[in-house]
């Protein structure tokens, strides 16, 4: 019985001895990982630390570049505001990282490399003890059999006493060092909950600086987007429209406007206006400018072309075109009716479901671009030709396809769609319209020139009356039925392409035009259609 309990003991012990290596070993990897993550200096004080922070670096940073460039620009006071905020996320980190060290990595630094060594030089210690009790032991016997007596007998004489004493005191010593091995063993197992609150306090020490740190930043937003919002410039290409009338306050986007007013004073006999491409470093310094709210008009009067351009690069470079996606097929589904009255009806209504926003552009573009068709003799943009180089920047579909059936033959629906709302902008959109919203240019008003209404609506008219006297205000003639396609040729040639009709087909129309353009495949169309 003895013997099993001394067996079950010392297998508990070995198992207790194994779970104190891996103990170790996951402590110690745990306790360098983690020291690893802190950013500052271990084992200093607080100044110390600081000064050693990527994030108080970065701080000091920011406020010396805020100082430099004065509260007068924006991205100074932007790096005011972060760099105070840097600042103070960099002293709750140093908070965090203090309690981290205090409450966590010294722990387990002294649990992996103070207490269970002890406990393991302990039991190296222990087995030392029992080999010196078993050499003391062995000596003592052999000291009995020398002597020729029995073992039952104690051997006598002071040798015989010191080897006794010296067996006694070494059995004491082993005995004293077990127990305190095992009290050692057992306050590691009962204390592993101990251990494990390590791990809880980490956690819970993460959560409030986090904790912190997002009150921190969620302070500060409000500041720094008020600082955006107040702020004067605001690019306005690539974003989105109503994005950029709320920003800017106005009711015609900033480009549209300022291209329209430009050209209305020196572009509208420019022949070519729309189709030409202008100079790439002129178009990007108009664009930046437009961009930043800063137009010099005396500059950019003599290269219309570049004007132009910065206006079709407005249009195609909205993130939704200004005839929207939503109404994607309502506009093709009208172009392809084939009663002519019933194609201008859907047309127009189209444009009745338009957003506020995007109806006011399209109408202050069309009208434009209506009141340059009555310089076509010179500038020879007629409605078919200003509906092919602008068509595709009003309207494109969502989903990306095959570039050549997207360029044979939904540009050509576009042309169909555009073509007529601007040869008779007059019915689509009733009324004078005055192209200098805000009064910074000179422009005209556009008045009705169009002699084929009898009558015009009012604007207040309702759908039904509209339907009722649609006779009386048809135009004598719908584009779409006789397609304009006057493609004419670059440098010098002063014939026009003649009138290609409308065909089911849309690519043996291509080939008509090409041919009349003198381009050698379909995919030279397509390639010239792309650049303008």
């Amino acid at each position: 019985m003895k013997k099993q309990f001394n067996r079950m003991r010392q297998l508990a012990n070995q198992t207790v001895e194994k779970r104190l290596e891996l103990v170790k070993q996951v402590s110690h990897s745990t306790h360098k990982k983690l020291t690893a993550c802190l950013q500052g200096q271990q084992g200093v004080d607080v100044d110390k630390k600081s000064k050693k922070l990527p994030l108080a670096t970065l701080a000091q940073c920011m406020v010396e570049g805020a100082a430099v460039l004065g509260d007068e620009s924006l991205l100074g006071k932007m790096l005011k505001l972060c760099g105070d905020t840097q600042e103070k996320l960099a002293q709750e980190l140093i908070l965090f990282e203090l309690t981290i060290e205090r409450d966590v990595t010294e722990p387990l630094y002294e649990l992996a490399e103070v207490e269970i060594p002890n406990i393991q030089k302990q039991r190296k210690h222990l087995a030392k003890l029992v080999l010196d009790m078993d050499s003391a032991r062995t000596r003592y016997t052999q000291s009995t059999k020398s002597s020729g007596l029995s073992s039952n007998l104690q051997p006598t004489g002071a040798k015989a006493d010191h080897l006794r004493e010296e067996m006694e005191e070494a059995a004491n010593r082993m005995e004293i060092c077990r127990d305190q091995l095992s009290a050692d063993m057992y306050s590691f197992v009962a204390k592993e909950i101990d251990y494990a609150s390590y791990f809880q306090t980490l956690i819970e020490v993460q959560a409030e600086y986090h904790r912190k740190s997002l009150e921190l930043l969620q302070s500060v937003l409000p500041q720094i987007k008020a600082h955006q919002e107040t702020w004067v410039e605001k690019p306005c290409y690539g974003k989105p429209l109503e994005e950029h009338l709320a920003l800017s306050g106005r009711d015609i986007a900033f480009p549209i406007e300022a291209c329209v007013t430009m050209l209305l004073e020196c572009g509208m006999q420019e022949e070519g206006l729309f189709r030409i491409a202008p100079s790439a470093s002129k178009l990007k310094k108009l664009k930046a400018s437009l961009d930043c709210g800063v137009l010099d008009v005396q500059e950019y009067s003599a290269d219309p072309h570049a004007i132009a351009g910065a206006l079709k690069s407005y249009l195609r470079e909205l993130p939704e075109p200004l005839m929207t996606f939503e109404l994607y097929n309502d506009w093709i589904q009208a172009s392809n009716i084939q009663d002519q009255d019933k194609r201008l009806q859907a047309l127009f209504n189209a444009c009745e479901k338009l957003p506020s926003a995007n109806n006011t552009n399209f109408r202050y573009l069309i009208k434009f671009l209506s009141k340059l068709t009555e310089y076509q003799d010179v500038n020879k943009m007629t409605p078919g030709n200003i509906a092919i180089v602008l068509g595709p920047n009003l309207l494109w579909t969502q989903n990306d396809g095959n570039i050549t059936e997207m360029m044979t033959t939904v540009s050509l629906q576009i042309v169909g769609i555009i073509e007529p709302i601007i040869q008779h902008a007059d019915w689509f959109f009733p009324g004078e319209i005055e192209f200098n919203v805000t009064g910074n240019y000179g422009s005209p008003v556009h008045t009705n020139h169009n002699a084929n209404y009898s009558s015009m609506p009012s604007p207040d008219m309702d759908q039904m009356d509209r339907k009722q006297n649609d006779q009386s205000r048809r135009p004598l003639s719908v584009a779409t039925d006789n397609m304009m396609l006057e493609f004419y040729k670059k440098d010098g040639y002063d014939s026009s392409v003649q009138i290609a009709q409308h065909s089911s087909s849309s690519l043996t129309l291509i080939a008509q035009i090409r041919s009349q353009l003198g381009l050698k495949s379909n995919n030279h169309y397509i390639h010239l259609m792309l650049k303008v």
